[in-house]
């Protein structure tokens, strides 16, 4: 038996098929040429039960979810310089007791998010910790704060790592933010290729870079305490030079301004928590030990290059970043110095790609919560969440022209939001084991209520020592998208109460009459089509003629009379030569019986190339939007194509 549908369905039981490739394949030479070039771009589209292949192993996950905070050891470090340098010579020796004090904060919000990974292995992190524990708006709030962050994340280090690029090679530095843009759009292009080809491509330098910093590290601090380096001399008298303004006091404050700037080092450690469904299964497992991993290494790194830097008292300042003269100390100017360099530039760069996985899944999960538009639930061709990719590569960039790609001026829009998060998440955890009282209940209750104060603190000093510098920006913006968000929110409550069908009532035949009236330019082969369908529709069928010629009216009404019998042809004189407006009317005006439908059939003719589209005035489009929202008003659009 012929089976016409075998090519494009496959039979999967009773009144089920299943749709094959070859039925969303294009039709047209511009659609098979488009999809040609999407799929070398981002590959063939996958399936949905392909899901579970595009998961990631924890040697991937390790690539692509933590790639943000173990890439801020390239600027945490200096950032702390950056404040203490403002005391003088004294205030520098306490940078390192400030990086393992980061540290030590670094070590309890991971085992909070360890914690949380196991509790809410669907993902959310601080979103869906907050929405089980705690009223709806805190989980909002962390989830703007979120939002802001991973976009933050974006900008700062591809900005930071355009940075490490002409630090190696100041002939970059002109076109800095071009190469800022272009590399977010590299990133955006290999994120919609999906996690598991995402990971292929950005492994390796993010190994490379663990492996060449760890390798720096190692070899500063041997030259200077086995080898006895004669430039691994310290901090010492005079090495600092008098800043814009001269010297400021060693306070509380200042300490607490340092501890705030380098505390940019924990941006990214939520990631994993949020993105547990990414990982093969055992989910919650593998995200956990990721962390742990990601954790040990980052504060590996990030105390060794702190150590090196004072050891061999490195300034922030010049045309060099701490971390390239951290590199400079330990391996000098021979290929390993370029080889950290590249790789630092290329994992700052990769950095976002933490962000262009979370924040996507962030957004996904708010828009089937009803809190942000749908679009962001829903999967690519490669499984990925595509609107949530391009919204934030979008904002990213424009981030980096508005800031001139500088990373100094970025980075007081940094982190802020993450402790936010953090605080909110961690109070969470504390009432849910409050409530759940399993295993260990009362230790781990204690360890996020005391991260919790921790990091409350922390976005209280980070909040109001970078306020003036555009924290302030964040401070408003947190409240705003909150806003934003409920108030999508309740459009959606209001639509789904508006179509809500309730589950007693059964529905016969249509009680209501209806009728239809056809819009016609003429008599042509479209308008005869449409007739002809009106008249499927109801017996009740008119054309009306609107136009400015009367003469022409009356000709058009012997035609129909001769060649469409039956069919009334109501004509609508309008001087002022307006189409769309009298036809409106004449429906309001001579249809207003609420218990009567209006079916407006409109016939469009459609052509075969694009270009044939401007010597047409599209009346058939302009008349939809017009009657679409009209009460008791149905539109119907007939196409007529011109091969026909």
């Amino acid at each position: 038996m012929p089976r016409p549908q075998a090519e494009y369905f496959r039979y999967a039981g009773p009144g089920i098929l299943r749709a094959k490739p070859k039925a969303s394949a294009p039709t047209t030479p511009v659609g098979r040429a488009y999809m040609r070039i999407r799929r070398v771009l981002i590959g063939a589209p996958l399936a949905t039960e392909q899901e579970i292949d595009e998961r990631l192993t924890k040697k991937k996950a390790l690539a692509i979810m933590s790639s943000d905070a173990i890439s801020s050891s390239a600027y945490a470090s200096e950032e702390i310089l950056n404040i203490l340098v403002l005391a003088g010579v004294a205030a520098l020796t306490l940078t390192l007791p400030i990086a393992i004090a980061i540290a030590a904060l670094l070590a309890i919000v991971a085992i909070s998010y360890r914690q949380i990974g196991y509790a809410y292995p669907s993902g959310g992190g601080a979103y869906a910790v907050g929405s089980a524990n705690l009223p709806k708006i805190f989980a909002l709030i962390a989830a703007a704060a979120l939002l802001i962050d991973y976009v933050m994340t974006v900008a700062v280090s591809t900005s930071s790592a355009i940075e490490q690029l002409y630090s190696a090679f100041p002939a970059l530095y002109p076109i800095r933010v071009e190469i800022s843009v272009v590399a977010v759009g590299l990133i955006l292009l290999g994120n919609l290729r999906g996690l598991r080809e995402s990971g292929n491509i950005f492994a390796l330098p993010t190994y490379i870079y663990i492996g060449s910093a760890v390798f720096v590290v190692a070899a500063g601090l041997f030259k200077a305490m086995v080898l006895h380096d004669p430039a691994a001399t310290g901090y010492h008298a005079g090495v600092v030079a008098t800043p814009e303004g001269g010297f400021q006091a060693l306070t509380i404050l200042l300490v607490l301004r340092a501890f705030a700037g380098g505390s940019v080092a924990l941006t990214g450690t939520e990631a994993i928590a949020n993105g547990v469904p990414a990982f093969k299964p055992p989910e919650a497992q593998n995200a956990a030990r990721t962390l742990v991993a990601m954790a040990a290494l980052l504060a590996v790194i990030f105390i060794g290059v702190t150590a090196v830097a004072v050891t061999y008292g490195i300034l922030p300042g010049g045309t060099q970043s701490v971390p390239a003269l951290v590199a400079r100390a330990g391996v000098g100017t021979g290929p390993m110095f370029y080889v950290f360099q590249a790789s630092a530039a290329l994992i700052l760069i990769l950095a976002s790609n933490t962000s262009f996985n979370a924040f996507p899944r962030l957004a996904a999960i708010l828009a089937q919560d009803s809190y942000f538009p749908r679009a962001f639930a829903f999967r690519g061709d490669r499984l990925a969440f595509s609107a949530g990719i391009f919204l934030l590569a979008a904002v990213a960039a424009l981030l980096l022209v508005a800031f001139d790609a500088d990373t100094a001026a970025l980075i007081p829009l940094y982190s802020v939001g993450v402790f936010v998060s953090f605080t909110i998440s961690q109070t969470g955890m504390v009432k849910h084991w409050y409530l759940e009282h399993g295993s260990g209940w009362r230790s781990r209750l204690a360890t996020n209520a005391f991260g919790a104060i921790l990091t409350g603190i922390v976005a209280v000093v980070v909040a109001s020592v970078k306020f003036t510098q555009g924290a302030w920006m964040v401070v408003v913006l947190i409240p705003v998208i909150v806003v934003v968000m409920l108030l999508i929110h309740r459009e959606y409550t209001h639509e789904a109460a508006e179509l809500q069908v309730r589950e007693d009532l059964v529905f016969g035949q249509p009680h209501r009459r209806q009728h239809v009236i056809v819009p016609v330019p003429g008599l042509t082969r479209a308008v005869v089509r449409a007739i002809a369908f009106g008249r499927t529709l109801s017996s009740d069928v008119r054309a009306i003629y609107v136009t400015d010629d009367l003469e022409a009216g009356e000709r058009l009404r012997a035609r129909f009379e001769r060649q469409l019998p039956g069919i009334p042809l109501v004509i609508v004189e309008s001087p002022y030569r307006q189409l769309v407006g009298p036809l409106v009317t004449y429906l309001d005006v001579m249809d207003a019986d609420p218990d009567t439908i209006t079916i407006v059939v409109v016939p469009e003719f459609i052509v075969r190339h694009w270009w044939e589209r401007v010597l047409h005035n599209r009346t058939a489009e302009r008349l939809r939007h017009a009657l679409i929202g009209r009460p008791n008003t149905v539109v119907a659009l007939v196409p007529y194509r011109k091969e026909q």
